[in-house]
């Protein structure tokens, strides 16, 4: 299945990776450019263990991938998962 995530904060990049290791085409959307390119070039802004293998392996495999673009992120989905911080009041 090919899968959208909207943000790439802790929830959103950790569900991302689980859902690659489950094997779907999963696509990570974020607003933060640094985030995304960090991302993209392997470097984790979290810890969660065996966070970093299992995104190295999915990353490899392209069953994982990283933008900026939410147009494209949604177009090229069949499912979209929301995963950025709701503000309260």
């Amino acid at each position: 299945m090919k899968i959208g995530c909207i943000g790439g904060g802790y929830v959103g990049l950790t569900v991302s990776v689980c859902l690659a290791e489950l094997g779907n085409d999963v696509i990570c959307v974020d607003i933060d450019e640094n985030r995304i390119n960090d991302l993209n070039n392997g470097k984790i802004p979290i810890y969660e263990p065996g966070l970093d293998d299992m995104l190295d392996r999915n990353f490899k495999e392209k069953r994982i991938s990283f933008t900026t673009d939410v147009k494209r992120a949604v177009e090229s989905s069949d499912v979209i998962f929301i995963a950025v911080g709701t503000p309260m009041g």
